[in-house]
């Protein structure tokens, strides 16, 4: 479906590894009310390609706790497992340029640090596992510096903070960087708002937008919701499936997390309405 011009396309990308969660549910609101706010279009793309994480049904139960509480996107999600042929060519793009290697290494071979390049001038006998963006410029050093709505200033060295990373993984599936950056593009997305503890995946995001000739989206990392323990909530520490009895409850208790003040609620819509205006005055001011 394509959509009418508009300077602003935000999206919401959940993984369906199981229902959303309360923290889950903060992260789409705020990319929600972000567009609204803004007066741009708001997209779902489904990230299903990492299939092993991906549960059945999942992604069609998100879909309808997205409903529930009357986050609606204004085309069709996207559906990551089917755009390997985009992933496919983005690879074949960034080979020919020199900016792509084969590497043999396994986790045990890195042990848990910064990749080090060890297969950037051959294998050395080794079978190929995964293919692998090369982190450097004329020789040096990449350092990427960007600046977040809400965290401001930002800078990392991507070469020694990260190192090349897959973007064709051992088991042939494709790395979760390569499919965002891709399916951004594709999108026309101008304005990402995700939890920050996604921010540490930004420049590397950007140094790959940019070898491929994409634009920079804006950014915008919000507050998480933690766990007992104080971990980020998330399913592998066990979230629970969100509570929609009252779905009008839980996207109250998501707007206290992004700190917007609490807002009467005559109905649904209405609170709907109030929280695009508190987010107007509370981040776009």
């Amino acid at each position: 479906m394509r959509l009418p011009p508009t300077r602003y396309v935000g999206r919401f990308a959940p993984t369906p590894s199981g229902p959303l969660h309360a923290g889950s549910l903060v992260a789409a609101l705020a990319s929600w009310l972000d567009a609204r706010a803004q007066g741009g279009h708001w997209l779902v793309r489904i990230e299903d390609v990492d299939t092993p994480r991906c549960v059945p049904g999942a992604a069609a139960r998100i879909l309808q706790q997205l409903a529930t509480c009357g986050l609606l996107p204004d085309a069709p999600p996207l559906w990551q497992h089917r755009r390997s042929a985009a992933y496919a060519s983005a690879l074949l793009t960034l080979q020919a340029r020199g900016l792509v290697y084969p590497c043999g290494c396994t986790r045990k071979d890195i042990g848990g640090h910064t990749y080090a390049g060890t297969c950037r001038d051959g294998l050395h006998g080794k079978a190929v596992r995964a293919m692998r963006l090369l982190t450097l410029r004329d020789g040096a050093d990449v350092t990427v510096d960007w600046s977040d709505r809400r965290l401001g200033a930002q800078q990392q060295n991507v070469t020694q903070d990260v190192g090349d990373f897959v973007l064709k993984r051992a088991d042939g599936l494709w790395a979760y960087q390569l499919a965002v950056v891709v399916d951004d593009a594709f999108q026309g997305i101008t304005d990402i708002v995700r939890g920050e503890d996604l921010a540490d995946n930004t420049a590397r995001q950007i140094w790959l937008q940019e070898q491929l000739g994409g634009p920079r989206p804006r950014y915008w990392h919000g507050p998480l919701v933690l766990a007992a323990d104080g971990h980020k909530l998330s399913k592998q520490n066990g979230a629970t499936a969100l509570d929609l009895a009252q779905p009008l409850r839980a996207l109250q208790a998501a707007a206290r997390v992004l700190e917007l003040p609490a807002l009467p609620a005559h109905s649904h819509d209405d609170w709907l309405a109030q929280a695009v205006l508190a987010w107007r005055a509370r981040w776009m001011a």
